[in-house]
C-alpha cells in the first residue's frame, strides 16, 4: 500500500490540531470539507455570537489557501451577507504554507471581526454604517447576533440541514488513525 501524500498528511495533522484545540469540528465531505464552531471575540459587538464556519481545503493545501464562509448570517463589511463569503487578504492573497487552520480561527477571524476593513467591503451597507454611524453598526451587529448567531439558532439550522452526510468525530478519529497507519 502506498503512504498518504504529504498534502494529505498535512490536512490530517491540521484538522486534528483544530479538533484537539478548543474548536468543535463537524466533518461534512471528508477531511477537506468541514464546519467549525466560531465564537465572536470578546469586547466586540460580535461577543456572545456563535457561527458555523464552513472550511474547504483545496487539493494543493497548504500551498493554496482554504476557502471559508459563514453558514449563519453575520453583519460585517468584509463578509457577504447572503453567501457568507469572507474577504480577508491573509486568507486570499497572502496565505503561505506556514499558516495552519488554527491561525484562521484563533487569529485571522477574531482580528477581522474586531477590526473590520470598510475600504474593501463585500457588504457596502455594513461598511457605510461602520464608517458613518458606528452606533447604528453596533446595534445592527447585535441584532444579527441575537437573531442568527445563538446556540438555539444554530441548533435550528442544523436540524434543517440533512444530517446524513455528516459523520461523528469518533468516526473521523478512527478513519484518520487508520489512514496514518497505512
Amino acid at each position: 500500500m502506498s503512504s498518504p501524500s504529504a498534502g494529505k498528511r498535512r490536512i490530517d495533522t491540521d484538522v486534528i490540531k483544530l479538533i484537539e484545540s478548543k474548536h468543535e469540528v463537524t466533518i461534512i465531505g471528508g477531511l477537506n470539507e468541514f464546519c467549525v464552531k466560531f465564537f465572536g471575540p470578546k469586547g466586540t459587538p460580535y461577543e456572545g455570537g456563535v457561527w458555523k464556519v464552513r472550511v474547504h481545503l483545496p487539493d494543493n493545501y497548504p500551498f493554496k489557501s482554504p476557502s471559508i464562509g459563514f453558514m449563519n448570517k453575520i453583519f460585517h463589511p468584509n463578509i457577504d451577507e447572503v453567501s457568507g463569503t469572507v474577504c480577508l487578504d491573509v486568507i486570499n492573497q497572502t496565505w503561505t504554507a506556514l499558516y495552519d487552520l488554527s491561525n484562521i480561527f484563533e487569529q485571522f477571524l477574531p482580528q477581522l471581526l474586531t477590526y473590520p476593513n470598510p475600504q474593501d467591503p463585500l457588504n457596502s451597507e455594513a461598511a457605510a454604517l461602520f464608517l458613518h454611524t458606528p452606533d447604528d453598526y453596533s446595534k445592527r451587529v447585535s441584532d444579527y447576533v441575537k437573531r442568527f448567531a445563538t446556540e438555539e439558532a444554530l441548533r435550528e439550522q442544523t436540524e434543517n440541514e440533512s444530517s446524513d452526510s455528516e459523520s461523528s468525530m469518533s468516526d473521523f478519529s478512527e478513519n484518520v488513525a487508520e489512514d496514518m497507519e497505512l
